[in-house]
């Protein structure tokens, strides 16, 4: 299977895919940490796939997306974006919305509080 195919495999398999450096318990990079911690926090199930393990990943998951940094988001095989573009959909509530559409279980009142937090 090629690098490629195993992307697609990965991110349509599972509802929401986080490609991160690190791991969803111990994120090696502080965009990364963000993003895992929201999803964390809002109680959301997903897959992480941490890129530092296979420099082939790493580079194929940005040609795949055609996206040049990394952390990146997908939900229902979609790509979503990065770090910022996942820290404004959670802060204005495009995020939970995204979850909501697509049956993706989280914590609505633990979104409320990053946004009272971050208000």
């Amino acid at each position: 299977m090629s690098i490629e195919e195993n992307i697609r495999k990965t991110v349509t398999e599972n509802d929401v895919v986080l490609f991160m450096k690190g791991t969803k318990m111990m994120p090696q990079c502080g965009f990364s940490s963000r993003i895992a911690g929201v999803l964390n926090y809002m109680g959301v199930e997903f897959a992480d796939v941490n890129v530092l393990a296979d420099e082939q990943i790493r580079q194929g998951i940005k040609d795949y997306s055609d996206w040049p940094t990394i952390p990146q988001l997908y939900i229902k095989g979609e790509f979503v974006g990065g770090c910022d573009i996942v820290t404004e959909m959670t802060l204005s509530g495009e995020l939970d919305q995204l979850f909501a559409d697509h049956g993706i279980g989280f914590d609505k009142d633990a979104a409320d509080k990053i946004r009272e937090a971050n208000a």
